[in-house]
């Protein structure tokens, strides 16, 4: 629960899988590039092997144990593989760049988003953390509207390290020049946002259908914040 909500002056969203729908967009932004290269494949069936790939490979990259390039390169080539499609690697980059140059066109945001920032704009100062890519991350904010929100926009590029590792939260607490305990994350990822937050001394609130620690306050609507903040 969050200790002493009177006390609290920041707010810390994560922006993918929070604010804006990640998967709703990214399935648009694949659809688009399968239909401009002919590519035979089901974007239902595509997604199912990918979405976990994709998990799997991010996990390796919040530990630092790949690079931006091969995460992007990866996740592809061994969701093609396991689906038994035949590509080029030279087309697999070809892809994977005119990913991260469509995502930011595709930009619907979940339910409520946008009610709830004009809510919180009001009483706390907003900003973002994200583990995103920084170049994709500004553009998203931008497009989808809802960039004159947020005051500092943390991106773990930026820091050098990604959550949950402290120094982002720390980094985030600087430049926003706020108290951790003043201040609230809200995301979806429980090792991610909730982990890294709490482990900094933030109050945080997990954004998820899925209950998984009575201790930590969990939302399954953007507009339950309003019962909280």
């Amino acid at each position: 629960m969050i200790r002493d909500n009177t006390a609290v002056k920041h707010i810390f969203f994560d922006l993918d899988h929070t604010l804006w729908d990640f998967d709703r967009n990214s399935k648009l932004t694949f659809k688009r590039i399968f239909d401009e290269q002919n590519i035979p494949i089901v974007i239902d069936d595509f997604l199912e092997v990918y979405l976990p790939v994709n998990l799997k490979y991010w996990r390796l990259y919040r530990e630092d144990k790949i690079e931006k390039n091969a995460l992007r390169y990866s996740r592809l080539k061994e969701t093609f593989d396991c689906l038994n499609y035949t590509i080029s690697d030279d087309l697999i980059d070809k892809i994977s760049t005119d990913y991260i140059d469509y995502l930011p066109n595709f930009n619907y945001l979940f339910k409520d988003a946008l009610e709830v920032l004009n809510y919180l704009e009001g009483k706390y100062q907003l900003h973002i953390i994200t583990n995103g890519f920084e170049e994709v991350q500004n553009l998203k904010l931008k497009k989808s509207g809802i960039r004159q929100f947020f005051k500092q926009i943390i991106t773990s590029e930026s820091v050098g390290v990604k959550k949950p590792n402290r120094l982002v939260f720390e980094y985030a607490l600087k430049v926003a020049d706020a108290q951790a305990h003043e201040s609230v994350m809200v995301g979806d990822s429980y090792e991610a946002d909730i982990v890294g937050a709490l482990n900094s001394g933030l109050n945080a609130i997990h954004f998820t259908n899925e209950i998984q620690n009575n201790e930590v306050l969990s939302i399954a609507h953007l507009t339950d914040l309003k019962k909280y903040l």
